[in-house]
């Protein structure tokens, strides 16, 4: 991808006094165009930039501002391999971890001790989710319509957007993009998509906005839930929702209070925590339990 490549760029124009563009060609596989447009784009970025032509000529980093070849250190350089290492852990075809080698080499200097930050993004669903990643990557560099097919809650579909972002959130992967159908802006979970296809190409003059990840934004509070938990389920509370999510109380339970945004999403949550909760507030959570309950005990009672 574009971004990993300019990184990459700009390791090498740190570490080396002169480099021609034949050069970063070939250590980075692509054409003399493509890395004349990255170099351009650097130079947007505030990066200046020099080349010269003829025999000893190339492209550099200005003499002023060699003092900026300390902008990438030691430490700055291990948060961009780890960065690139969690990537490869989703990509089926290991193209970070050659850009990795790339970066590495003729920056011994700038990368020092052993890896001590390993991230994996692949899952349980590594196998199912690396050939999506990497089709949908495709599909957004290419701006081609993705179709597939989406389980939701609210039952299946066959959807066509305009995919425009790949988003790891909430430990899940996500493509963010318009949706043809609904005719607005939506994200849809990667492990929900099937039968995944790259169509025809889409124009580009749409105006994109950024993802609004904020969890006000796309989890809204709906219903606040008053609940007890037995002492034994401190740490699922804690992990779910951090220390100080509830109070301890005289007789050693916990008191939990806490505003929810979707009510079939906190009805399943309160039934994995088994016999270890007393829901207290709001009611309709408390007849819903009673009543799953009630139904879950029909079902076995003539076995037992």
């Amino acid at each position: 991808m574009k971004i990993d490549r300019l990184i990459g760029i700009l390791s090498v124009l740190l570490q080396k006094e002169k480099v021609t563009a034949p050069e970063l060609a070939e250590k980075f596989e692509v054409s003399r165009r493509t890395i004349n447009r990255d170099i351009e784009n650097l130079c947007k970025a505030g990066i200046p930039i020099t080349t010269t032509q003829g025999t000893g000529g190339g492209i550099s980093i200005m003499d002023g501002y060699r003092m900026d070849r300390t902008l990438l250190t030691s430490k700055d350089m291990q948060m961009i391999l780890a960065g690139l290492r969690s990537l490869d852990s989703v990509s089926g075809s290991h193209y970070y971890g050659q850009l990795m080698e790339k970066i590495k080499s003729g920056s011994s200097e700038y990368i020092s001790g052993s890896e001590s930050i390993l991230i994996d993004l692949s899952s349980w669903y590594k196998d199912s989710l690396s050939p999506k990643i990497e089709m949908i990557q495709n599909a957004i560099e290419e701006r081609r319509i993705l179709g597939f097919h989406y389980y939701a809650p609210s039952g299946d579909s066959t959807r066509k957007i305009e995919p425009y972002f790949l988003i790891f959130k909430w430990s899940s992967w996500y493509v963010y993009g318009y949706c043809l159908l609904r005719k607005e802006f939506r994200m849809f979970k990667l492990n929900r998509m099937d039968k995944i296809a790259c169509e025809t190409v889409f124009e580009t003059g749409r105006n994109v906005p950024m993802p609004d990840l904020s969890n006000e934004h796309l989890f809204p509070a709906t219903t606040r839930v008053k609940a007890v938990f037995d002492s034994s389920m401190k740490w699922h509370l804690i992990e779910e929702f951090g220390i100080d999510s509830f109070t301890v109380q005289s007789d050693g339970d916990l008191l939990f209070e806490h505003e929810y945004s979707d009510d079939e999403s906190l009805l399943t949550w309160m039934l994995s925590c088994r016999d270890k909760v007393t829901v207290m507030e709001p009611e309709f959570l408390r007849e819903n339990l009673c009543r799953i309950a009630s139904n879950i005990a029909k079902k076995y009672e003539k076995e037992i």
